[in-house]
Formats: C-alpha cells, structure tokens, sequence
C-alpha cells in the first residue's frame, strides 16, 4: 500500500547552490552557499553605494541649479550641504568597513617580542576593558578558560587570544547593530584569521578548521546573548508561527508521508526516540558547531531507524520525509531562531561541505516543506486536508463508508468513537454545571450582603431614646432575676436541715 503513494523526493541537486558551485546552499541565503552569498551581497552593497552616490550628486546639481537661479544678481556663496558631506563620507564609509576587521590581525608595534613558547596571557579579567567587569556568564569564562588551554601550544596562539577577545569586546558594545550587519562582521573575522592559519600553517586545511572551530567556540559563547535571537529581527514571530504550524499538522501519520520505518520495532521505536531528543536538544547548546552536532546525531538515528525497517541502506529519498516526520513529532522549540543563529554565525566552511552541512540543507527543507505543506503533498483531497486542519476529522477515526464498516473491528471502533463523542458531551455539560454553580455561589453571596445592609438600616431607624429604654429595660430585669435568686439562697440558709431517718438498734 505504501508503494502506490506519491512520497516526497527532492534531487539532490536542489541541496547545492543555485551558483553550480558545487557547495550546499542555504534557503535563508536564496539557495546560495556562504561563499557565492557573501559576494552576490558585495555585489549588491557596492551597487547600492554607486547608486547613492549618483544620486546624491544629481541631487547636489539640482539644488546648485535651484540656488544659481534664485540669486542671479548676487554672488553666490559656496556651501557644504548635507549631501556634500553624504559625498564625502562614502568612500570614508567604504574603506572603513574594509579595515574593521582586517585591522585586528596587523601586530601591535608597542607589543614586545614574545618568545615561541610564552604562555598565552591567563589573567585576560584584569584588563580595564575586559568583559569580567559585565559578569560573564559560567560558560563564557569556562569557554575562556578552554580556548586559553588549547592555545598555549601554538606558536601564535598569544596573538589569535588577543585578536578574539578585542573583536568580541568591540562587538558586545555594539548593542544596535543589526542581526545581519553582526553577522557579516563575524564572517569577516572568520575569513581573514582563517586566511592568516592558512598562511602560517603553510596550507594545513585540517589544523587550520581545529583552531577555528575553537574560535567560534569561544567567540559565539561570548556573543550568544547579542547574536541569539536578537529583538531587531523577527525571529521570535517566525518561531511561534512554525511552532503553531507544527502543531496544526499533529494529525499527520507516517503513511501519509511515505516514511519508511516501522515503529513496532523496539530498536525503531529507540531510535526516533533518541532522534527527536536531539533535535530538541539543539536549543539548550550555545555554539553552533554544537548546534550542528545535534542534528547530526538526530539524522544518523534516522538513517539507523530506517535501515533496520528495511533491512537495507537508507537512501536520500527515505531520509527526507522521515526526517519532516521527525521534527513535527518533536515541534522544537525555537526552530527558526536556532536554525538562523547557525546561518548567521557558523563558520561557513562547515555548512559549505561535509555532513554537517548536508544535515543542516535537509533540516532547512524540511522546515520549508511544513511552511508549504498541502493536501497534495500527503496524497489527500482538498477536503479531508481541511477537515483535518480545523479538527472536525482525524485519519485516526474510522471512516463509517463500504464493506470496511460491516467488519467486527469497524463496528467495534465506530462504537469506541461514539462513546468518546459522548464523553465529549458529557464535559460540556459538566463546564455548563459548574458554571451554574459559580453563579450561584456568586447570587448567594449577593443576596447575603444584601440581607446584612437591611438590618444595618432597620437598626439605625430606630431613635436613640428607644434603644435606651430597651436597654434600661434589659438591665432591670437581670437585676430582679438576680435579686430572686440572692432571696432563695438566704432563705435556704435561714431554713433548718431536713430531718434524717434515724435507725434504732433492737
């Protein structure tokens, strides 16, 4: 039955960049790679600067025209509009923005020589402008602690701490830059000190990536609380938008996906479980290498639960909708905001080539496919997806139709339906119940107050000579009730004993 459905297939191809550049694209970068991305977006910026500048000189004749022609007879005076300056602070703007980062890899000329094997400074809190003064948080310092360990080996290794705390020192006091602008910032740094490795390492790619991956480890420790769904994107709205989405899609069974893993298998059963655990685990890491490393274990759970179903290799075809299926059982939390901070602030080399980044493309066009999901896509009439996304049906409930209904085990089912239809009723006579009884209650509670204001008025009706006399009245009558008893008790003082039987002996 499972083979006459339509599954879900992507080609392969539709995971590399639009470029043909042979490297994984990204659907938050329009299908490109990091690379082919950064230089489309160069491309734009520059052909964005050209434009300003164009049209602040057509901007600067017009009003020089304007001027010329409202003082004909007087000599005009030259003066330094505000496009002018707009002029002038281009290229400035420009040539800035190239030597932002650039300018923390050029050696200080008032650092002394360092011998090879200086340790690497362990004390980096004391220092004015250092981030102990705005209490980092125990994993930055822990972070810390390890990124020094790591570099005191290195011949350089002084050098790259120095350059990574002063980038991310300047970038934590830049509280109003942009998500975007952040990002390009972090890639620049990550491209020239990498480019530097490259240099001194004299083209060991793979020691090269082990410092880097020890840089973002450190720098993204530091700058999570800036870079992690920050307030001037709408990250947050789109998490709640997915998370709402997911849920809406509950209903959805394996079947309809075409997935090809049987459940009723324990070992199956372990692996989606572990699988769905690790991809909600992605949000309590604050790297994003350790980001990646979870859906990559969360995918390689996958693979094994589907070649234990069918007891062959899984293929590309089978890991997709199983992957979709996946992650609407488990609705991560802060889906878009986890997947954007990887984008943003991965080293690009590691979502460009390699598992991690093949994982990572399918995650994206796995969250792409609920975004778009329709009735088409689970093999369903545009009436039974309606009815199952307003929750007026399930797939779950017996359809009532044909010979299925006069089965022993349909009947059995509709009568399990019908009794849970009546359970249904049931609790909406009981919110009706006790909805009266609130009512109630409050009608009582009314009525009692309104019974103490009546008698608080009837009291203060009377006049005070009334109430007087009615004292005056009380306490002389106590006083004669008192004064009878005093009476009885003298009086049976005064009396004489009552005579006793006396008994004579014979």
């Amino acid at each position: 039955m499972m083979s006459q459905r339509r599954g879900i297939h992507l080609d392969q191809s539709e995971l590399l960049c639009k470029k043909g550049c042979g490297f994984y694209g990204n659907t938050a970068w329009q299908g490109l790679c990091s690379k082919c991305f950064r230089e489309e977006n160069q491309r734009e910026r520059q052909k964005q600067i050209q434009e300003d500048l164009a049209l602040a000189e057509r901007l600067q004749r017009e009003e020089q025209e304007a001027y010329e022609s409202r003082h004909q007879r007087t000599q005009p005076q030259p003066a330094l509009t505000p496009v002018n300056k707009l002029e002038e602070r281009k290229p400035k703007e420009k040539s800035s923005k190239v030597n932002t980062v650039t300018k923390f890899f050029i050696p200080s000329s008032k650092t002394p020589p360092k011998k090879d094997a200086a340790p690497v400074d362990t004390h980096p809190s004391q220092s004015p402008s250092s981030s102990a003064s705005r209490h980092p948080s125990v994993d930055s310092d822990h972070a810390t602690r390890e990124f020094i360990d790591f570099l005191k080996p290195l011949k350089s290794g002084r050098e790259i701490f120095k350059q990574c705390r002063a980038f991310t020192e300047s970038m934590v006091y830049k509280r109003d830059m942009g998500a975007d602008e952040m990002s390009e910032c972090v890639q620049d740094f990550y491209q020239n000190l990498s480019e530097r490795l490259l240099t001194q390492f004299k083209g060991s790619s793979d020691h090269v990536e082990t410092v880097m991956d020890e840089v973002e480890k450190y720098m993204m420790s530091r700058l999570y609380k800036e870079a992690f769904c920050p307030e001037t994107t709408d990250d947050e709205k789109k998490d709640l938008a997915i998370q709402k989405r997911i849920r809406s899609l509950h209903w959805v069974t394996i079947e309809m996906l075409c997935v090809p893993v049987d459940e009723e298998i324990p070992e199956v059963s372990d692996r989606v479980v572990k699988a769905i655990t690790d991809v909600i685990e992605m949000d309590s890491k604050r790297v994003p290498k350790d980001k990646l490393a979870c859906i990559t274990r969360c995918s390689k759970h996958i693979f094994n639960a589907i070649k234990v179903s069918k007891k062959e290799a899984a293929s590309a075809d089978d890991f997709l909708p199983t992957l979709i299926y996946i992650v609407l059982k488990a609705n991560p939390p802060r889906l878009q905001s986890n997947i954007q901070y990887i984008t943003r602030f991965c080293n690009p080399s590691r979502l460009m080539t390699g598992e991690d980044g093949y994982y990572f493309t399918n995650l994206c066009c796995a969250v792409a496919f609920i975004e778009k999901l329709d009735a088409q896509s689970l093999n369903l009439s545009p009436e039974e997806f309606e009815l199952y996304m307003s929750g007026q049906a399930s797939p779950h409930w017996p359809q009532a139709s044909g010979a299925s209904a006069s089965s022993p085990g349909s009947a059995s089912l509709n009568q399990v339906h019908k009794r849970l239809d009546l359970l249904t009723g049931l609790g909406e006579r009981q919110e009706r119940v006790m909805e009266k009884a609130r009512q109630l209650e409050s009608d009582l509670i009314d009525w009692t107050d309104e019974v103490e204001q009546k008698v608080q008025s009837a009291l203060e009706s009377f006049p005070p000579e009334t109430q007087s006399l009615a004292a005056t009245t009380a306490g002389g009558t106590a006083s004669a009730s008192s004064s009878a008893i005093d009476s009885d008790n003298v009086e049976n003082e005064l009396l004489p004993p009552p005579l006793q039987p006396q008994v004579f002996a014979g």
